[in-house]
């Protein structure tokens, strides 16, 4: 099924792996009243429509629209759970129900969730941090390591390290957990201190 990945007094944020890309997809909920959302309809969407009904999930939220981070998103809008994306990666999708605008605050039962627009591996990535604890969403923006692939269409790596020295570094704490759309988790106080290299090398 699912592992639970990360909890607090307040949250809980639950993992699964999923599809032939090995994508990351998690459900934030609030621990006071079982409200919950997912991360990415990535792939293998009856794993997902089991997972969503199981914690509680209202909505799905995108960090950005390449195809390996939407193949459940038809399932999951035909079961009745509202698409959340970005104006600039919305055609990408099939359908989706509501635009993402940057710096905005979701409410998930009694958390708080906070979008910040890093465009870069595609012009409307979007991460989502937990107002009050220290998580990050940061779909494929960044990774252990460096930055998400540039490579792509859309993409380009001068914009995506200006978005993450700008949006992710200067302010967040070193002790931010960053969950990417693939991989391992880190934190923000590990990949910090990386980003001339990043630039130097050139990916």
């Amino acid at each position: 099924m699912s592992t639970l990945h990360w909890q607090d007094e307040r949250a809980e944020i639950h993992k699964v792996v999923v599809g032939p890309m090995d994508n990351n997809v998690y459900v934030l909920r609030c621990r006071q009243t079982g409200e919950a959302v997912l991360v990415d309809a990535a792939n293998e969407h009856e794993r997902l429509l089991e997972l969503c009904r199981a914690l509680g999930v209202r909505r799905v939220l995108e960090t950005h629209g390449h195809w390996d981070h939407i193949q459940a998103v038809p399932e999951l809008r035909d079961a009745g759970f509202d698409v959340h994306v970005t104006t600039e990666d919305a055609a990408m999708l099939p359908a989706y129900d509501e635009i993402l605008e940057d710096d905005t605050a979701m409410e998930v039962g009694r958390l708080r969730l906070r979008t910040i627009h890093t465009p870069g591996h595609t012009p409307g990535s979007m991460c989502f941090a937990l107002e009050g604890s220290p998580v990050l969403f940061s779909g494929d923006t960044l990774f252990p390591g460096g930055p998400g692939n540039t490579k792509f269409a859309g993409g380009d790596f001068d914009t995506i390290v200006r978005s993450i020295d700008d949006r992710l570094f200067t302010p967040l704490p070193g002790h931010t957990l960053v969950l990417p759309g693939h991989g391992d988790d880190t934190t923000i106080g590990a990949e910090r201190p990386h980003l001339q290299e990043w630039v130097d090398r050139g990916w």
